[in-house]
């Protein structure tokens, strides 16, 4: 079936909304979901620029939220007309999926990042020539086609179009404190950046009980929105001559139990690392080709303190996000306070206020007839 889709033509190209593209025919295990809405996230914006190549031309898109239209013949838990939240697949067979971290599964590049499906056909065509696919999912686009790996069921009262960004950037956020650092209650976290990732792992602190949870940041908007879901403490960047140390007064000296960085900027994950107590563990969690430097003797070694690389939050998207639901449901998680909605032709400029952090979480409303329930 033909349908629309934002397509990138050639590295560092803008997106171009097209109706001429052709939808794979539905397999087995397979659902079509009409798409609703979808975030955009920087990791759209890497592949888009080339930092990590899966091909061109290609439909980014990898938290989108819809309505399933149809099902496989082998497809066990959903039906036409439930709501969705996309995410990535994991195989489900391999040692790593078996042991119940799908993040770490063997496969994961394979089923999410090379641009076609497990078989090695194209997912989307154009004038008969192959459309590279993201995450096995695309959601920059009207109709799609995913496995049921990728599809977690959601509550239909609840807005479809505020929930999509939970397929990544909540539940990276958010899992990285949850599921891998673990944080116990009366302990101290420091997050550097407050985009939709470092606000998700803010408010995961405070839900973890956390006595301090330090938001780190250049942008005073976005360090009053920090406070507004959770933050005990902020600091604005530019303006102390030494944030090392100025986390270090906000703990009586001791440094934090758990730093979290998602700029990926050099510097402050050198930073992220500095800030820890001793006995302290720090995740870095943003997609950047930049690289750090260490004195693994006293950086790591005399302190006692962990460097941790997570993916997606070490998250099981089937459990992870209804969580999440549930601690938005009890205004503890209160992620839609980063989004803004744009219409879906206006995806350049969604993108554009993404990258310039103009906006925190941009939504693109891809069917605007949608009503919630």
């Amino acid at each position: 079936m033909k349908i629309k889709a934002a397509v990138v033509n050639e590295k560092g190209a803008p997106f171009e909304i097209k109706d001429d593209v052709e939808l794979s025919e539905l397999q087995p295990d397979d659902l079509q979901v009409h798409m609703v809405a979808s975030g955009i996230c920087h990791s759209d914006e890497a592949l888009k620029k080339g930092d990590a190549v899966i091909g061109y031309p290609i439909i980014l898109g990898h938290e989108g939220s819809g309505i399933v239209e149809k099902v496989g013949s082998e497809v066990k838990n959903f039906k036409p007309g439930d709501h969705v939240v996309l995410s990535f697949y994991g195989c489900g067979s391999c040692v790593n999926c078996l042991k119940g971290v799908p993040t770490q599964c063997l496969n994961y590049a394979a089923n999410n990042l090379s641009g076609v499906r497990p078989d090695g056909s194209a997912h989307f065509t154009e004038n008969g020539k192959q459309v590279a696919d993201m995450f096995d999912q695309s959601s920059f686009t009207t109709t799609t086609v995913v496995r049921e790996r990728n599809a977690v069921k959601v509550p239909k009262d609840i807005d479809l179009r505020k929930l999509g960004p939970l397929g990544c950037g909540y539940v990276t956020g958010s899992g990285t404190v949850l599921n891998t650092l673990k944080p116990k209650p009366g302990q101290t976290i420091a997050v550097f950046g407050t985009g939709a990732v470092g606000l998700a792992a803010m408010m995961a602190g405070r839900i973890s009980g956390c006595t301090k949870v330090i938001g780190i940041d250049i942008v005073d908007s976005r360090l009053d929105l920090a406070k507004e879901l959770g933050a005990t403490d902020v600091i604005n960047s530019k303006n102390v001559d030494d944030v090392v140390a100025k986390v270090k007064e906000l703990t009586n000296g001791l440094g934090v139990d758990f730093a979290v960085d998602s700029t990926g900027i050099t510097s402050v994950m050198e930073d992220s690392i500095k800030v820890l107590a001793q006995g302290g563990t720090t995740a870095t969690i943003a997609v950047t080709p930049n690289h750090i430097d260490l004195d693994t003797w006293n950086d790591l070694c005399v302190d006692d303190r962990k460097i941790v690389g997570v993916n997606m939050g070490d998250s099981i998207p089937q459990i992870d996000i209804p969580r999440l639901i549930e601690f938005y449901k009890m205004g503890m998680f209160d992620f839609d306070k980063t989004e803004k909605f744009y219409k879906f032709e206006d995806i350049n400029q969604a993108n554009e206020d993404s990258k310039s952090g103009k906006t925190i979480k941009p939504v693109l409303i891809i069917d605007d007839s949608y009503q919630p329930e």
